[in-house]
Order: structure tokens, then sequence, then C-alpha cells
């Protein structure tokens, strides 16, 4: 077998990322499905076929957040044990309104938050060019502040943001303990607590807790549809009534009143009812193909190599190897295109600060991976080093 070597300059980045969708969405066997997989008529049978065995077909669409969204708003404050929430149609929106009514009201425009948390890695500044917030960080640590830390800061802040878990540090959630402290030292600054909850969907086996109890800790709660119950798009937002009904005249400013959102609040609804209860089996399993990762790196002799975190805390992880990202994203697509399986998918190099010659990517495990072995998992990443080393 020839080394795979990486395509340099390529033409056309877009072309590339599409033929990258299209393998990898029509593989015959894969660990877990992605947001890109499929095709629009796919995915539109499917959600009707849910539709009508929910009983949702023949409900009225939806005119500017009555109807299903109204309904959806209601289950997710109902899933999340809080008053009242609030739909909007992206995280980023969602994040930037309730940080800014809790500046409005704490009289505060300072947000404490991790340097990897998604406002200040994914959202292009815009807590500062949009909403005139500023950010400070307890820590720089690839892990959510400690109590202490919190304690330490040595300035006012008004707003304490956890994102549950830190996706960029590895999915990485503090303990249940870790948590109520951290929470109790910013009670202690007279600060709000927000949780960005994107993926909190996912934290209750490792925080040992259910969502209604992990979401009375914060004063507001941030979930997306998306990222873990498999929705088309759109996010909440939850807390007190008072404070979403500001949220709401907030999101309109914003431009975040859509006419209709049905398609998305049936995608978010089905994912309430079909996903939500089988992440637990989800992060279940992701640690036994983590265990089966990391044992056929070593019998592979790969040298250098990381599980992170060892045992993960949800159904998503990262793996870290010391070749090129291309190389390894090359090796990982022709597997799919041979072998009808998809594994590993994109490689990246580590965010700045990171070491150099190495490539990291995020392994996630759906209900497409519950079926797969630890010794399935094993030939797949024996065959997918083969191509790499060649």
């Amino acid at each position: 077998m020839n080394p795979v070597t990486p395509v340099e300059n390529p033409v056309d980045e877009e072309a590339a990322r599409l033929h990258r969708a299209k393998v990898w969405g029509g593989a015959e066997r894969r660990l877990w499905d992605t947001s890109v997989d499929g095709t629009v008529g796919g995915r539109l049978r499917e959600l009707a076929d849910w539709a009508q065995a929910a009983g949702h077909a023949e409900a009225p669409v939806d005119m500017y957040g009555n109807g299903l969204v109204e309904e959806l708003e209601r289950r997710v404050a109902e899933e999340l044990g809080l008053p009242a929430a609030v739909f909007f149609p992206t995280g980023t929106m969602a994040q930037q309104v309730a940080l800014r009514c809790w500046a409005g009201r704490t009289g505060s425009p300072v947000v404490a938050l991790h340097p990897l948390a998604h406002p200040e890695v994914h959202e292009g500044g815009a807590l500062g060019a949009v909403s005139g917030l500023r950010t400070v960080h307890p820590t720089d640590a690839p892990r959510l502040p400690t109590a202490e830390e919190v304690r330490d800061l040595p300035e006012p802040f008004g707003t304490l943001m956890l994102e549950l878990p830190l996706r960029d540090a590895g999915f990485v959630l503090p303990s249940w303990e870790e948590l109520t402290e951290v929470v109790a030292a910013a009670r202690e600054r007279d600060a709000v607590v927000h949780f960005d909850g994107a993926r909190l969907w996912e934290c209750t086996t490792h925080l040992g807790r259910g969502l209604a109890e992990i979401a009375e800790l914060a004063d507001s709660v941030y979930v997306s549809f998306y990222k873990s119950l498999g929705g088309l798009s759109g996010a909440a937002l939850a807390g007190p009534e008072d404070f979403v009904e500001e949220a709401r005249v907030w999101r309109h400013r914003y431009g975040g009143l859509v006419a209709q959102n049905y398609p998305t609040a049936v995608s978010a609804l089905r994912g309430l009812d079909v996903e939500l209860p089988r992440l637990p089996s989800y992060v279940a399993h992701a640690r036994v193909v983590a265990d089966a990762v990391r044992e056929a790196l070593a019998e592979a002799g790969t040298g250098w190599s990381r599980i992170h975190p060892e045992t993960p805390h949800t159904h998503q992880f990262q793996v870290w190897l010391p070749y090129d990202p291309d190389v390894l994203t090359a090796a990982a697509l022709a597997q799919t295109e041979d072998t009808g399986t998809a594994f590993f998918r994109r490689w990246f190099a580590p965010g700045a600060g990171g070491p150099p010659g190495v490539a990291v990517t995020e392994l996630t495990v759906s209900g497409a991976g519950l079926q797969w072995t630890a010794e399935d998992v094993k030939e797949a990443v024996r065959d997918f080093l083969a191509r790499v080393e060649g």
C-alpha cells in the first residue's frame, strides 16, 4: 500500500469539502452521523415520517414563534426544570442576548469565561463588537475554572459563563462537587451564572445528576438542538420568566424573530423524543471505543499518542497523533472510499500554543456506533494506520 500524501494548495477547497461530505456521508458504516450526512430529500422524508408518527403532521405551521415553536419552548423548560424558555435561530444569538441581558441587570459589562469558550474562539469577537461586553479569564488551563480561581480573579465581573462541556479542551467537565463549588464562588462575588449548555444534554452521566438539577445551579441556560439532538439548527435560552421575556425583545432587535421555524421545531422535538433518551448509552459506549482506540494505537507501536480525556466525560473525545493533519485526513478519506467505513474524519493542527508536529481529531459515538465492538474499533484503527504509514 502506498503512503498517503496530502494535497497541496487545493484549487477548490469548497469542492474538496463537498467531496469529503459526500464520501463520509455515504459511508455504509460509521461511528456517528453528522448534520451534513445524507441528502436534502432523505433528511426531509425522515423528518416528515417522524412528524406523521408523532402526530405533528397536521399541526398548523408557525408564524413568528407560535404553534410548534411554543410547544418546543414549553418542552425545553420542562426538561430543564426552569420556569420558561425562548427559541433562537442560533446559539450565538442566544448567548449574545443572555449575556447582554445579564449585563444590564447586574450593571457590569464584564463576563468571566474560559479563553477556549465558544464566544472567544468561534464568534468573531461578537461579545465586544456587537454587545459591548468585555471578557476576563479566570484560568487558561484546559479545563473549567476552579472555585479558587473564580474567587481570586482580580477584577469584578457581572456574569460567570461556564461551557458544559468545554468542547475545545476535549469535551471536559468538572465533577459535580467542583461545579457546585465554582457556582458558589461566583455567587460570593455577587455574579450571576450562565451555562453555555450547547451540549448539556449529554452531561448527566458524568455529573451524576439529572438535567433539571444541573440547570438549577445557573441563572440561565442555553441549549442547542443540532449538536447532540440531531436537529436541523436552532437553540433555546431558559431561565426566569421575566428574563426570558426580556430575551424575546432582544431576539427581535438582533434579527432573530424569524417568520417560520416549523421544520427546525419539528426536528428539535424529534431530537428530544428520540435522541435525548439515548445519550447515556452513547456516553457509555464512547468509553468502550476510547479504550479500544488506545489499545490499537499501543499495539501498533505508533509512539506518542493521546486519548483525551482518558475516560470520556461525554460521548465525544479527542485523539492526538504525531502526524501532519492533511496526511491523516487523506488517510481517513481513503479508508472510507476503499472500505465504506467511516471512523476517523477530518484532522486539525492544534490551536495557538499547541505542540508542533501533531494533529487532533474528535470522535463521537451516536446511534450508528452502538453496534461497533471493541474489536471492530481496533480493526478500523489498524486499517487507518496502514494507510498513513504505508
